[in-house]
């Protein structure tokens, strides 16, 4: 028989707060019925879970293990209770999907947004991720589609296109650069870079084609977001590399230039991400269909674009 959940939650928190008392307090029962709980625990899995100490309980070796099951546990639980609510607020359907950096410094917000308009009746939890990261939480079930850079490894995923976009130099406005007839990765790669932090897919990318080049990359500041990217940029810390579209709008009043890279590779595609096989709801078929709809978009709205370059349809000329 599988342990109560009360007693899960009564577990986590005396991990937590590294007291059985004050886990009681919080879960509004009495020490006596806590030390119960806790003992059940102990019972059915053959193995003490706390080593009681003069000021208060530590986990044993056992104990942690249960922690980060019970933790995961109790999140899927809140997470049903969230889904059936909807249903009892008069929703069809709810839509988890994680997305990529670029695309929510970007569209997608917006594209959601119109989504929503569309279908009230569609509730959406939305997170972000690395590509990576989103690629292994579609293959294991945990949410319905994914948002990714094109280039990531999908092998049991059905993908389909969503935007294209194109990376991009972002210099103050009077950095030498500017005086290039057309940016190339390789001049760049003379200055100190500013990028997101490692293991993301535009700084694999960055990498790969720095050692192409046979140069080195001056990685100088890496950063969480896109915004603190143009935020070093502006202190002068360096240059930044991010999605051109990002980078308009992020830029937007800041006394920065954007500079699209001409070379093939710079291309971005972003891409909708399923598990293969899975069963396609209603809601998943409509999310798909809107945001696929969207695909080829790019655009500089509010940022300043180099004046000796030109985009249309994701290339530059």
């Amino acid at each position: 028989m599988l342990p109560d959940i009360d007693s899960l939650a009564l577990f986590v928190r005396a991990a937590d707060l590294h007291s059985l008392t004050k886990a009681a307090e919080a879960s509004h029962i009495g020490l006596a019925a806590a030390s119960r709980r806790i003992a059940a625990l102990e019972h059915r899995f053959q193995t003490p879970l706390f080593e009681r100490k003069p000021r208060g309980v530590e986990l044993t070796a056992s104990g942690h293990t249960l922690l980060t099951h019970a933790k995961t546990l109790l999140a899927r639980l809140n997470q049903l209770e969230a889904d059936m609510g909807s249903y009892k607020a008069g929703r069809k359907g709810v839509l988890r999907m994680l997305a990529n950096t670029s695309s929510m410094a970007a569209s997608l917000p917006k594209d959601l947004a119109a989504f929503t308009r569309r279908n009230p009746e569609i509730s959406l939890v939305v997170e972000e991720q690395w590509s990576l990261a989103i690629v292994e939480a579609v293959m294991r079930g945990d949410v319905d589609l994914g948002v990714i850079i094109d280039g990531v490894r999908s092998d049991g995923l059905d993908v389909f296109p969503y935007r294209e976009d194109r990376m991009a130099v972002v210099v103050p406005a009077d950095h030498e650069l500017l005086g290039r007839s057309v940016m190339s990765y390789e001049d760049v790669l003379e200055h100190k870079l500013i990028t997101l932090e490692s293991g993301c897919s535009l700084v694999r990318v960055l990498t790969e084609q720095a050692v192409a080049l046979q140069k080195p990359l001056h990685l100088h500041v890496q950063v969480k977001s896109f915004e603190s990217i143009c935020r070093m940029v502006e202190a002068g810390l360096g240059v930044g590399v991010l999605p051109l579209e990002a980078a308009g709008v992020l830029t937007a009043g800041m006394d920065l230039v954007v500079l699209p890279l001409r070379e093939s590779w710079a291309r971005l595609r972003m891409l909708i991400c399923v598990k293969s096989g899975q069963p396609v709801t209603a809601p998943l078929a409509a999310m798909i269909h809107h945001l696929s709809a969207r695909q080829f978009g790019v655009g500089l709205p509010n940022g300043r674009l180099a004046a000796s370059s030109s985009v249309a349809s994701g290339r530059v000329h």
